[in-house]
């Protein structure tokens, strides 16, 4: 990982990264591991920059866990990181143009600002709710 990012770590183990809107990197930055669930890249590249033209083939991955990149596209958003063990290790404010890459523990979010617009990615496929989420009683 590279490039200026917040790591909210639970025992050396990373729960989430916060890219501000401002800390995207000149060039093509990656701000994830090539073993997560998720690849997150930033392109800040000059007018013309030309990518090659490509496909991706087909490779079998396995994902045991939801991941989830929230991105603020308007207004903000306060989120709640907690550890495995359901306790809030960081509590972040989120504005316009921030994300946020959530690899483990436990989440929640509350919308600061009437208009709020926020896009949710997360991989899949998706097994139903059953199966995917665990409600849990934590202080946010």
């Amino acid at each position: 990982m590279n490039g200026m990012k917040e790591i909210i770590e639970d025992n050396n183990k990373v729960l989430a990264v916060v890219l501000r809107d401002g800390d995207w990197p000149q060039g093509l930055s990656f701000h994830t591991k090539d073993e997560d669930f998720l690849q997150i890249g930033t392109w800040n590249y000059p007018k013309g920059e030309k990518s090659s033209a490509h496909s991706h083939r087909i490779a079998e991955r396995v994902s045991n866990r939801t991941n989830e990149v929230i991105y603020i596209k308007k207004g903000r958003v306060r989120a709640g990181i907690f550890s495995e063990k359901d306790n809030l290790v960081r509590e972040v404010i989120l504005g316009s143009g921030d994300l946020i890459v959530i690899f483990g523990g436990g989440h929640a979010f509350e919308t600061l600002e009437e208009g709020t617009q926020v896009l949710e990615v997360k991989n899949g496929p998706y097994p139903g709710i059953e199966k995917d989420k665990r409600v849990v009683q934590v202080q946010f």
